[in-house]
């Protein structure tokens, strides 16, 4: 009788076993197929749970391409200038300052002031980071289960930033910072990005655009087949009249790895005339 049941007990052992074997077979597919992207209708690759995989490298036109910064009229442009020639030069010395943060009367001294001296008060010509959402849209996306990666190779150097999307809400363990501490979700196939926790050491834009700890940005990102839309919004109501509703921009999908970036030196910047003097360009 010990013998029988023994045996009985050895088979059913030997059968367990494989019926581990084949679940743990199973289970590490299963975790591969969570990791794959994967395809849909529209041509938007996707992740396991549905929502739009950003993941890759984005040419938005901003970054190291402007390491040498460019003179618009009495204000130097960093991010987004686009080309520097004369007419350019002339319809900036003319145009309306639209699409600029709007403050309140009595700070607009202070803005016009820090405006007019901006190769010596500007952060970014300091070699610190640009902040939020003057950084603009990630130059690379690494997007995980329960969060996503954004990459930068900015005038200033490499920036990284951490977005959980698993429903968390902000941290209150952490100092204020230059970049903030941003929490994420999805509205449809719109990723959402709400960051807060800034300090007060950059500026939302070029030409003054100060901001207080109080800013809050919140960012949309939505993936068609090879292109990224960024939108962002900024809300600072002690300083701003009203949010601040940036330009869209439209990053390309590329091929071209991003690369540690050039130290950042501090240079007198005050003969820059046209920004002719690109260095890296993208």
């Amino acid at each position: 009788m010990h013998d029988t049941i023994h045996g009985e007990s050895s088979a059913r052992r030997a059968r367990n076993g494989e019926r581990g074997q084949a679940l743990a077979v199973l289970l590490g597919a299963s975790a591969v197929v969570v990791a794959v992207s994967v395809g849909a209708a529209d041509g938007v690759p996707r992740m396991a749970d549905g929502h739009p995989d950003l993941s890759g490298t984005w040419d938005n036109g901003s970054g190291i391409e402007f390491v040498q910064p460019q003179k618009r009229g009495g204000s130097v442009c960093v991010v987004g200038c686009g080309p520097a020639g004369a007419a350019a030069l002339a319809a900036a010395a003319t145009a309306a300052p639209a699409g600029r943060p709007s403050y309140k009367p009595e700070l607009q001294a202070k803005v016009a002031d820090l405006s007019a001296r901006q190769v010596q008060t500007d952060p970014v010509l300091r070699c610190f980071s640009p902040g939020v959402p003057r950084i603009g849209p990630p130059d690379k996306i690494v997007q995980r289960a329960n969060e996503v990666l954004f990459l930068y190779d900015d005038v200033s150097g490499n920036f990284f930033r951490i977005v959980p999307t698993d429903g968390r809400p902000h941290r209150k363990d952490v100092s204020d910072a230059y970049l903030g501490d941003a929490i994420g979700h999805w509205e449809g196939d719109t990723l959402v990005v709400e960051t807060i926790g800034f300090n007060d050491e950059t500026w939302l834009t070029d030409d003054g655009a100060f901001h207080t700890k109080d800013l809050r940005v919140v960012e949309k990102l939505k993936r068609t087949v090879d292109t990224l839309e960024w939108t962002a919004t900024a809300y600072d109501p002690k300083v701003l009249t009203e949010p601040w509703v940036l330009k869209t921009r439209i990053a390309h999908l590329t091929d071209q790895e991003i690369a540690e970036a050039a130290p950042c030196i501090e240079r007198d910047l005050d003969h820059i005339v046209d920004g002719s003097h690109h260095t890296n360009p993208r």
